[in-house]
């Protein structure tokens, strides 16, 4: 009787129903179940067909033994949450690509395990769930690379042709590896937060630039592997050194974020609008030399319509009454409501707007491109969607659930000359407008000398 509770349910059944995956939406954990299972039967169907042989398993240990040394390095330099660029590929492509698809399969569970345990503790459902994914990804990219390799003679007339194809053949199974992988996560990361933005965190200028350099390196190390396991182990200073590159990158993004919202912080919030005002209100042939030296010289006219460049809007939002949400329910329930309606303003902005938390309960967001009319629909549009919020059970015992809602202020730029410090103060102005007009609305005026 010890094993069951008082209900007569073993008490394993109650921990399995006490897990954070369930609170997914039902597609979304449907999606991982899928992925998992599929990976299982995969490692299952690879190890029956699996030939093992001495100089597979000499190759796996080098390269596994150097995928594991970047989570050592990981450990010392900290592993940050939320999307991160690491460098595991240079060791577990080739893997997938020299070895049978079940050393492919098994080698991210290894490595992330020794994450989980040396590293940082992160939810288990994510841990097993990227280790499936990564695995079914490079499995792909080893039946691919298996089935292509050898058919690929002959198709240059140079003498090394031979290299040129197995090295066309490599990339592709790469790039085919990290497309599957992206596919897999970042459907999973949408799914529990949709306001990600996948192009801001997968396809800026130096995530592909760190995709493009670890899947060379990859490649490379896989070549020189071919003539000797132990020629892999001269690559890796050098890929100590893309992994402290990557880190270094990731410490200068989460500088310039606010760690509750997810959105700028302050300062770099005001850095860029800075830039932005200042561009928006020079002289158009001012802007117009600009715009050639940004595109190196050459001239290929303006970078926007006649008049877009000038035109601007900030956003100055404050939220009604949030002191009565952490004095009531906490801070803990405040942080997520400043966090859900940070993730309402992604959601509803465009990825070219610049929003920041610009103290407290307060946020700031400049439109660029943007006329005041425009600018008043977009504020009625957040104030809308911030006032439909639901926060079920956040306040626990202590109360009801809060009813958010904010007052926005706006002040719109009309090509006249002003500075980032008046537009703030003219919609700050604005915004306790709003508020002494009822809340939950919006006030504007325009900015102009």
């Amino acid at each position: 009787m010890g094993s069951a509770t008082r209900s007569g349910t073993p008490r394993w059944a109650g921990a399995v129903a006490g897990w954070p995956l369930w609170q997914l939406p039902s597609w979304l954990v449907a999606f991982v179940l899928v992925v998992i299972g599929a990976a299982g039967a995969a490692i299952v169907a690879a190890a029956a067909l699996t030939v093992v042989h001495g100089y597979d398993l000499e190759l796996f240990a080098v390269l596994l033994g150097c995928d594991l040394v970047t989570v050592e390095l990981t450990r010392r330099s900290g592993e940050p949450a939320g999307l991160i660029k690491e460098t595991q590929a240079v060791w577990e492509l080739p893997i997938a690509l020299l070895l049978p698809p079940l050393y492919g399969l098994a080698a991210p569970i290894v490595r992330i395990a020794l994450t989980q345990w040396r590293v940082r503790r992160a939810l288990a459902y994510r841990r097993v769930f990227s280790a499936a994914a990564l695995g079914l990804a490079y499995a792909a990219a080893s039946v691919t690379f298996r089935a292509l390799a050898p058919s690929l003679t002959g198709w240059f007339r140079a003498p090394g042709s031979r290299v040129e194809a197995w090295v066309i053949v490599a990339l592709a199974c790469g790039v085919l590896r990290s497309a599957l992988n992206k596919v897999f996560v970042m459907t999973a990361v949408k799914g529990s937060d949709p306001g990600v933005s996948i192009r801001a965190g997968l396809f800026n200028r130096e995530a592909l630039f760190g995709d493009l350099a670890e899947l060379s390196v990859g490649v490379l190390v896989a070549y020189v592997a071919t003539a000797s396991a132990f020629m892999a182990l001269l690559a890796l200073p050098c890929v100590t050194l893309l992994h402290r590159s990557q880190r270094h990158y990731q410490l200068i993004s989460d500088s310039r974020i606010d760690g509750r919202t997810g959105v700028l912080n302050a300062v770099t919030w005001q850095r860029e609008a800075a830039v932005r005002v200042t561009r928006a209100t020079r002289p158009r042939a001012w802007r117009a030399l600009g715009d050639r030296r940004l595109r190196g010289g050459g001239w290929t006219g303006p970078a926007t319509q006649d008049g877009d460049s000038t035109m601007m809007a900030l956003l100055m939002v404050d939220l009604d009454h949030f002191d009565e949400v952490n004095n009531t329910c906490g801070h803990l329930a405040g942080n997520a409501v400043l966090a859900a309606v940070a993730a309402t303003f992604r959601e509803h902005l465009r990825e070219t707007d610049l929003c920041g938390r610009y103290g407290g309960d307060e946020f700031a967001i400049l439109l660029t491109g943007t006329s005041a009319a425009e600018a008043a629909t977009i504020a009625d549009r957040l104030c809308l969607a911030v006032s439909e919020l639901t926060f079920p059970g956040i306040c626990g015992d202590a109360g009801p659930s809060p009813r958010v809602t904010i007052s926005v202020g706006i002040a719109a730029l009309d090509g006249a000359h002003v500075d980032l410090d008046e537009l703030v103060a003219a919609a700050d102005d604005a915004m306790y407008q709003a508020k002494n007009a009822g809340r939950n609305t919006v006030r504007m005026v325009a900015v102009s000398r």
